[in-house]
């Protein structure tokens, strides 16, 4: 199983918010490639970036392309980027870059037609965030609750052809309560579906349970950055510990 730790960018700074809520955000560090270093040097293969600003307005962040741009640059990981991402323009600017997968949310509710072209045009390299409120999709950096049941929507992605969702309940997300392993043990049910889980895991044994029900990756937070969960110990219980660490990779 694939472990990505989150760098999530508001106004080119790392931060965290708490249940979605732009009102309850910590900032972690003025330096995202600092923190993308530490990650990597720890042995971390794989990256989940989230323009902020982007996935609230619908309109990227040029403070926040420029620091995914130097993440790219800076090389050594697999880095999926999300965030606003609504046009074909879009994703070919991150793909131009050298982002490994673009992660579409809003749109994929909005315009469905459209995520089923890029997925069919981009196959792997397009992944679909769902963001569930009380079982519900949510939009807009989770600020609207769509009419779309999320595990029903899932079906319908899977079955347009997208490969990868990456599905977060909302409740747990910014928590360090725990993870909904349940919605994760159902979601697998859907054979031909990669599912990433998102939100709340904050110990080995969640990542150990999510691997052995066959999820596909898992995206760690608040717990990383705050201390709780060691991502070193997660990777190894993922099995996606980096072979060898670049001695040559600065600290800061």
């Amino acid at each position: 199983m694939k472990i990505f730790p989150a760098i999530d960018l508001r106004d080119g700074r790392a931060v965290r918010l708490t249940q979605g809520d732009y009102d309850k955000m910590t900032v972690y560090s003025a330096q995202p490639c600092g923190v993308a270093r530490r990650f990597i040097r720890t042995g971390a293969r794989n990256l989940h970036v989230v323009d902020l600003d982007g996935a609230k307005d619908g309109t990227p962040s040029m403070a926040n392309l420029v620091e995914i741009e130097a993440l790219v640059q800076q090389g050594h990981a697999f880095i999926e980027v999300g965030g606003g991402i609504r046009t074909e323009e879009r994703i070919r600017q991150y793909l131009d870059l050298g982002v490994g997968r673009c992660i579409l949310g809003t749109v994929a509710v909005e315009n469905f037609a459209f995520v089923e072209r890029m997925a069919q045009r981009y196959q792997e390299k397009i992944a679909v965030g769902v963001d569930a409120r009380d079982g519900m999709v949510a939009t807009h950096g989770w600020q609207k609750t769509s009419g779309e049941e999320s595990f029903s929507f899932c079906r319908r992605l899977r079955d347009a052809g997208v490969r990868t969702v990456i599905y977060t309940d909302i409740s747990r997300d910014g928590t360090l309560g725990g993870t909904n392993l349940e919605a994760y043990r159902k979601l697998t049910e859907l054979e031909g579906l990669e599912i990433i889980a998102s939100g709340g895991i904050s110990s080995v044994k969640e990542i150990e349970a999510l691997k052995d029900m066959g999820v596909g990756g898992a995206i760690l937070g608040k717990a990383v950055y705050d201390g709780k969960l060691d991502l070193g110990m997660s990777l190894r219980a993922a099995g996606d510990m980096r072979d060898e660490l670049d001695d040559k990779l600065p600290l800061f």
